[in-house]
């Protein structure tokens, strides 16, 4: 197993650099985001196809499609974004100084890509650990279909957040204003209560495997909604928004910053 991980953490090293030549081509770093997912469907493959004596068992495969179709959805949505978009209001203030003082290369490499390789295999570790333990059973685990089914939750509120506030931003109409309908009238943050949850559930299925990759993947799920919760997810998110949308106070005020909560009156 720790052969296989090895091989992991080459592969993406690899892809990663690679990547980096492409953003100094281009003098943008930010669709780093739309490669978190697909960088993670990319390590649960490239485990399923190493899992050791060449079998992967159904549980193996069921953690890989449920990785694979998670990071291929938010990897696409991510990547269309950025096509549309350009480039990313934080990693243009991040390296905004290096690339005034002309070291955007090496800034962009160990500021950017390689710390997110390190992040990204830290929190794919469930998924990794969970193929590469070649699982068999299934139906008898009450862990597996509990993660299924959590994993399902998150897919449902990533998948319709972002649908949704995709829906809000194309419209006119929706110039300047919060968006406050839909999941997002539940919670500030649908799209992020649905990676963690999904994230969650991917490490309930695969501690079904034993108690060792339990303990050793929960940082996975950990790592990932701290992330969300108080680093560089919401926090980041929602200080620029106080700043340009005035409603944005009594958005706040009334509404779950997670959790989805029925609204305060």
């Amino acid at each position: 197993m720790a052969d296989a991980l090895l091989v992991n953490a080459a592969i993406l090293v690899g892809v990663v650099l690679a990547l980096w030549l492409v953003s100094l081509w281009i003098g943008d770093v930010s669709f780093i985001d739309a490669f978190w997912g697909i960088g993670m469907a990319m390590l649960a493959l490239t485990s399923w196809r190493h899992v050791p004596g060449g079998a992967a068992g159904p549980l193996s495969t069921l953690l890989m499609a449920m990785t694979v179709i998670w990071g291929g959805r938010l990897g696409i949505y991510l990547f269309l974004r950025w096509r549309k978009e350009g480039e990313d209001k934080r990693y243009e203030r991040i390296l905004r100084k290096d690339r005034e003082k002309g070291r955007f290369a090496i800034a962009a490499l160990y500021k950017i890509w390689l710390g997110q390789a390190v992040l990204l295999f830290i929190t794919c570790l469930p998924a990794q650990l969970g193929i590469l333990s070649g699982g068999e059973a299934i139906a008898a685990q009450p862990l597996v279909w509990a993660g299924v089914a959590l994993w399902a939750v998150g897919m449902v509120f990533e998948g319709v957040g972002d649908w949704q506030l995709a829906r809000f931003l194309a419209d006119p109409a929706s110039k300047g204003k919060v968006m406050d309908s839909g999941l997002w009238r539940y919670t500030r943050h649908p799209n992020y209560f649905g990676d963690a949850c999904v994230w969650w559930g991917i490490w309930l299925a695969a501690a079904s495997t034993g108690l060792e990759i339990a303990a050793i993947s929960v940082i996975g799920p950990i790592f990932l909604t701290f992330t969300l919760t108080k680093w560089s997810g919401a926090p980041l998110l929602e200080g620029g928004m106080a700043k340009r949308r005035p409603e944005y106070a009594d958005y706040v005020a009334r509404t779950s910053g997670f959790i989805p909560m029925p609204p305060k009156k």
